[in-house]
């Protein structure tokens, strides 16, 4: 077999040495453009966890790196003088020269030919290679001639960033963080090798034009940021090597080869440098590429489908964590605001992947320096878990930052709640939540989404309600607040578990006359005496809501309902006052809450949900969150319910654990007000990583609940939580429930300990 690489980086190189290892009499050839010393960037860094897959492929490139690097435990972030360490990480930095040297190295010790300075531009040559591995880079030539068969998209994404080096030495991974008069700065900074560390900074577009920047005028930054980070760089001299400002490509490709060519490395997948180096991602993919061509040395195709299939959800992950982490970069001057210790705390944990579990088995004097900082500015005891802390809105207190979404039952009887929802919500209520959001509700009969929906229109429903607060507020230390809502253009509709539509369908009214689908009915667009009488209907609900002894109302304004129905610009197509620009499409969802805030009681709060984003090309966009956001503020609302979608039915979310929150951030941070989350969240650790690191303040669990009506009353045993809301009637539990979580979670953490990467420190 022939083999052809193009690029002598460390992925190609890596996976030539593990492919003529594998297979020794194939001819691997590699074509890199540069001199064999010529070297871009300064140092490159690998985790505990990748050392160890090195270790296991090949032992010979393991010690040579080993040799070389330098290594660290702590990751120390600072702010503007102050800094904190977090013990307990493991990662090692090497010159990315040095590195290139020894993968030269090994792969002339096995006998993969080697040719520098030629730069290809074609594969033309090539023709007698049975394989052509394109690792030539972001900007590769062999991937561009064939970017429709490879399906490339490449976006920049908004910070700038410049790559130096120092002679600083230092002793950690650091994130040195400056305030300007123009903005947030940060450098990324580890040392690779005695007196030589590696400094990447990055900042917003804003920034970076406020302070004068240019592109290539090395001269001039290098004069700015020593002045402006003349305090971290004492005295030391930063370094260039062709290190102009840059915005980071973001590499995709629906298909990672075509004919006898496959993609590697940057030409293949990109992931953002804040969780780490894309050299080991390059690395991490010639061993998937590797092991699949010396699995299947006759069948190119059937290689090429294995390292695909085998690789693409890993490098997908990775990519993702990595748009995640920089989205934390993109708005550190709104993180800014924060506390430092939780400034610092939302800095380690912005990928989701790390939690405030994770961090306090790495080194618990930092968890509890930010569960200290929280707990004095929110007036609490400083052992108490963030989760289990109190929160007020106006007079309503709840016992604990844990709400339960409002999820529809479509068990109610022509809008009447029944045993079935008593039981539901008051065993949540027994089972500790501390709020309890009810399933949308109807304002009116023809406001229903389904025919099992709950109502809120007449006196027997107000009367049914009753019956259940009134049990939540007798037995329990729970809140429970009610969405009030209107189906619009998504009622009539079946019960989830039904196979037949409904007989008799009502008629449909939106913003306009758009079906949420193609099987569904076209609704009418409302007129001004349609809006009349809805704004009539949610007025008169929220009295209804508060005679129902409710704590609280929520807004129902998201997943493209009615009042959703005029907020986004793919369900609101109206050309007159209540369309078009954001303000327009604002008027009446807005004139509806003002109307409701103005009937029900002024010590009870009242919430608003809204989807932040349709997910879909054209929506609603984050300028429309913020000004939506606003003017519920503005209006009156105490707390924002940021949810996501569901406005149209061809949309494309994003999913994944904790995958709303940033939009839960985004709200909080910048409107300044109150939120609550909501999507994968499925455990204790995360509520406490979300509340700590301020991306919300309440967490709302749907499904989790469905199926654990004691999740908070488990979590409280998890955490050892002495509260005084359990019910008389179930005490008796603790002395069996605690132990049982106790033993548990120490065997949980210890199987953790015992999991994580052996540490390749000389």
């Amino acid at each position: 077999m022939r083999i052809a690489v193009i690029g002598g980086g460390p992925g190609g190189l890596y996976f030539s040495i593990l492919t003529k290892k594998g297979m020794p009499h194939c001819q691997i050839d590699v074509y890199e453009r540069n001199k064999a010393d010529d070297s871009f960037g300064f140092g490159v860094v690998f985790s505990d966890e990748t050392l160890g897959e090195f270790l296991s492929r090949d032992l010979k490139s393991y010690e040579l790196i080993r040799s070389n690097f330098a290594y660290w435990d702590d990751i120390i972030v600072a702010r503007d003088g102050q800094s904190v360490s977090i013990a307990g990480n493991g990662f090692c930095g090497c010159s990315r020269k040095k590195l290139l040297q020894l993968l030269q190295q090994r792969c002339t010790e096995e006998g993969v030919n080697l040719h520098f300075e030629q730069n290809i531009e074609s594969i033309s040559q090539f023709k007698d290679a049975d394989i052509i591995v394109a690792c030539d880079g972001i900007a590769s030539s062999i991937r561009t001639q064939f970017a429709d068969d490879f399906g490339t998209k490449v976006s920049l994404k908004k910070n700038r960033f410049v790559w130096l080096g120092s002679t600083k030495p230092l002793d950690a991974f650091t994130y040195f963080f400056r305030t300007t008069p123009h903005g947030l700065i940060v450098a990324h900074t580890y040392q690779y090798e005695p007196g030589m560390s590696t400094w990447i900074f990055e900042c917003s577009e804003e920034t970076w034009q406020k302070h004068g920047f240019e592109v290539t005028n090395e001269k001039d930054t290098i004069a700015k940021i020593t002045e402006i980070f003349k305090e971290e760089l004492d005295g030391h001299a930063l370094i260039t090597n062709k290190s102009h400002w840059r915005q980071f490509p973001h590499v995709t490709n629906e298909k990672w080869y075509h004919g006898n060519i496959v993609l590697l490395g940057d030409a293949k997948a990109t992931a953002h440098f804040s969780i780490g180096s894309g050299t080991k991602l390059a690395m991490d993919s010639a061993i998937g590429l590797s092991d699949a061509i010396i699995s299947n040395p006759t069948n190119v195709q059937a290689a090429f489908e294995e390292y695909e299939k085998t690789r693409r959800n890993t490098v997908e992950m990775i990519q993702h964590a990595a748009l995640v982490s920089l989205d934390w970069f993109e708005n550190m001057d709104r993180h800014n605001q924060h506390p430092f210790y939780q400034f610092a705390f939302g800095c380690m944990t912005r990928a989701k992947k790390v939690t405030y579990e994770n961090l306090r088995l790495r080194d618990r004097s930092f968890t509890d320096k930010v569960l200290a900082e929280f707990s004095r500015i929110n007036k609490n005891n400083d052992n108490v878990p963030a989760a289990f802390s109190p929160f007020a809105l106006r007079e309503m207190t709840l016992v604990n930052r844990i709400a339960m979404s409002a999820m529809g039952q479509y068990s109610a009887e022509n809008g009447l709640v029944n045993d079935w929802h008593l039981v539901h919500y008051g065993s949540r209520a027994t089972g500790g939540v501390g709020l309890i959001i009810a399933e949308m509700t109807a304002v009116s009969e023809k406001g229903r989404i389904t025919l099992g929906c709950a109502g809120i229109y007449t006196e027997e429903q107000i009367l049914k309600w009753k019956t259940i607060t009134n049990f939540i507020r007798k037995n329990t230390q729970a809140k429970i607040g009610i969405q009030l809502g209107h189906s619009g253009r998504k009622g009539a509709a079946k019960k989830p578990w039904e196979t037949e539509p409904i007989q008799n369908p009502w008629e449909l009214i939106s913003a306009s006359p758009i079906a949420f689908n193609e099987n569904g009915a076209v609704p009418r667009e409302m007129d001004l005496a349609d809006m009349d009488l809805v704004i009539t209907q949610f007025k008169q609900a929220a009295i209804n809501a508060d005679k129902a002894g409710f704590d609280m109302v929520e807004l129902q304004a998201h997943h493209g309902f009615l009042l959703a129905s005029f907020l986004s610009p793919l369900t609101n197509v109206r050309t007159d006052e209540f369309g078009g620009s954001i303000d327009n499409r604002l008027k009446f969802p807005l004139r509806v809450f003002s109307e409701m805030r103005k009937v029900f009681p002024k010590n009870k709060p009242m919430s608003v949900r809204i989807s932040a984003t349709d997910w879909a090309e054209n929506g609603i966009s984050e300028e429309d969150v913020l000004t939506i956001s606003e003017a519920f503020k503005n209006a009156g609302a105490d707390i924002i319910n940021v949810s996501t979608g569901n406005t149209v039915a061809y949309q494309k979310p994003q999913t994944g654990r904790m995958w709303q929150t940033p939009f839960s951030d985004l709200v909080r941070n910048a409107v300044h007000i109150p939120t609550i989350t909501a999507g994968y969240i499925q455990d204790i650790d995360q509520i406490n990583t979300l509340i700590l690191n301020g991306r919300a303040d309440l967490v709302a669990l749907g499904r989790p609940l469905l199926l654990d009506a004691n999740f908070v009353r488990n979590a409280q045993a998890w955490e050892q939580i002495e509260t005084n809301d359990i019910p008389d009637q179930y005490k008796m539990g603790i002395s069996h429930l605690y132990p049982l979580k106790a033993a548990e979670r120490k065997q949980a953490e210890g199987m953790k300990k015992a999991l994580k990467p052996k540490s390749n420190k000389k």
